[in-house]
């Protein structure tokens, strides 16, 4: 579809001003998503007892829904409209967190997860980009009025988010949130004492959870020591690696996602080894470093504080997330609980995914350079990108 760039629809003045790039990386991971849910996830169907189609059929269906949210965030261009999706899915979801608590459904010994009837919704994954947006909405009012105590805010924020999620618990999720939130603490240019206080607090609470959480402990202890308990699911991922070599076995030939009890989320990238080999690896990674590079590019651009942290952050969090479950099929850090990004199934994962990518796009649409000359009465949007 050709589009003029002096075509002054609302459709056309969104193509060319979105990255373009970050939506079809996107849409690839979509893809690619969906071809391993067809590879992996019938073996652990069938093992369930369910229609082998089950999780294809789920994912097909969440797959429509993802896309419309994202593309409808895309086009969003006011940032306190940003702001108030960003505050709704805060609220919102922690709302719903604190119900899972109370009365949500078990699952492995935590309960993170709520019956919807037509899906299970992992409130968590609605509230992180909210959160993160509004972190640094209230670091950039801190910086724009010094009266205000932006940082102390944004840390009252994190602390309930963290606070609901060691109550689920979930840990690995609350070592993302931190691990994000402390980025957008640094960025913002708080005093360095300040952050070495809440890293020694941190670490504590590290050691505290280590001493007090069985499950914390058993995970770091098997990780640092392998002979110390069970470590199935990461030696069966390693195994598939080297089954895999460079070129893999090809599509449909893994027998990982037959061993593996979260083959379709968890150690999907096991499944893509084995199938896919070194290579298949490398170019699913590739797609993800592009995707990254694309959106930090903006924020190293735009001027705006708040436009600046949000990106990083909302980015940080997508590429954090990504690293996290590919160094857990590695065995390169402990095992936790966290999906790839658009290529494990799981509804809950897929929705809050697009909802983070829709708040990208719309915050690094290009604006128009001061003084250009308008088009049409409209400025011209081939303009370079600037914060708005």
């Amino acid at each position: 579809m050709l589009l003029s760039r002096t075509d002054r629809s609302y459709f056309s003045e969104w193509w060319w001003t979105v990255d373009r790039l970050a939506l079809v990386t996107c849409v690839i991971l979509m893809v690619v998503g969906l071809v391993l849910s067809l590879a992996a996830s019938p073996a652990v169907a069938t093992k369930i007892g369910v229609d082998e189609m089950f999780f294809v059929k789920k994912q097909l269906k969440f797959m429509p829904i993802a896309l419309f949210l994202m593309l409808s965030i895309s086009f969003i261009s006011s940032e306190r409209f940003l702001r108030y999706i960003a505050l709704i899915l805060f609220i919102g979801g922690a709302v719903l967190m604190v119900v899972a608590i109370v009365s949500g459904a078990s699952i492995k010994g935590s309960n993170r997860w709520l019956s919807l009837g037509f899906m299970t919704l992992q409130p968590s994954e609605m509230v992180k980009p909210g959160f993160v947006v509004l972190s640094a909405w209230l670091f950039a009012q801190g910086i724009k009025y010094p009266g205000v105590k932006g940082a102390w805010l944004a840390f009252g924020l994190f602390v309930t988010f963290a606070s609901l999620l060691i109550l689920q618990p979930d840990m690995g999720q609350t070592v993302l949130v931190a691990a994000v939130w402390f980025c957008l603490f640094i960025l913002s240019g708080a005093p360095l004492w300040i952050f070495a206080a809440l890293a020694g607090v941190f670490a504590a609470g590290s050691v505290i959870a280590y001493n007090t959480m069985s499950h914390v402990a058993s995970r770091i202890d098997r990780f640092l020591d392998p002979e110390s308990g069970d470590t199935y699911q990461v030696d069966m991922a390693l195994q598939s690696f080297m089954q895999g070599g460079w070129f893999g076995k090809g599509p449909g030939e893994s027998s990982v996602k037959a061993l593996l009890p979260d083959a379709h989320t968890d150690f999907v990238f096991a499944v893509v080894g084995e199938e896919f080999g070194i290579i298949g690896c490398l170019l699913i990674i590739a797609v993800y470093v592009l995707m990254i590079f694309s959106f930090l590019r903006h924020a190293f651009v735009i001027e705006e504080m708040f436009k600046k942290l949000a990106i990083t952050g909302l980015t940080v969090m997508f590429g954090l997330q990504a690293f996290i479950n590919m160094g857990v099929n590695l065995n390169i850090l402990p095992a936790k609980g966290m999906t790839l990004p658009f290529i494990s199934s799981g509804g809950s994962s897929l929705l809050s995914m697009a909802i983070t990518i829709g708040l990208l796009l719309a915050l690094t649409r290009r604006r128009p350079q001061v003084g250009r000359l308008p088009v049409g009465g409209r400025f011209h949007a081939s303009s370079s990108i600037q914060g708005a």
